[in-house]
C-alpha cells in the first residue's frame, strides 16, 4: 500500500468513528432541556410565525443591489490595463447611472421612508 491509500484509509476510518460518537453521545441521556431547541432567549414554544415590517425586506433587497454595485465596481483598477480605457469608463458610467436611477425612483416611490 502506497503512502496516499494509507492516509486515505485513516481518515475514513477516523471520521467513520467520529460520527458514530458524535450520534451515539447526545442519545445517552435525553431530557426535555437536551430535547428542546435554543432560540437565543426567546420563547422557543412560541408560534414561530410572527408578522414583521415589510420595510426589512425592502432594506435587505436594497443592500443586495448595492452589495452587487461595490462587486461590479471593484475590479475598476485592473481595468485601467486593457487597450482603450474608454470602455470601462462607459460601463461604469453606465452601471452606476442605472443605480442612481434606482435609488432616485425608490427614493420618489417612499420606499427609504422608515416612519409613514
Amino acid at each position: 500500500m502506497n503512502l496516499v491509500s494509507t492516509v486515505l484509509l485513516i481518515a475514513l476510518a477516523l471520521s467513520s468513528v467520529l460520527a458514530l460518537v458524535s450520534f451515539w453521545l447526545p442519545q445517552i441521556n435525553p431530557d426535555t432541556e437536551k430535547l428542546s431547541p435554543y432560540e437565543c432567549g426567546f420563547d422557543p414554544l412560541g408560534s414561530a410565525r410572527l408578522p414583521f415590517s415589510l420595510r426589512f425586506f425592502l432594506v435587505a433587497i436594497l443592500f443586495l443591489l448595492f452589495d452587487l454595485e461595490i462587486a461590479l465596481l471593484l475590479p475598476l483598477p485592473w481595468g485601467d490595463q486593457l487597450d482603450t480605457p474608454t470602455h470601462t469608463f462607459y460601463w461604469t458610467t453606465a452601471v452606476l447611472t442605472l443605480l442612481t436611477l434606482g435609488l432616485a425612483y425608490e427614493w420618489t416611490q417612499g420606499g427609504l421612508e422608515w416612519a409613514e
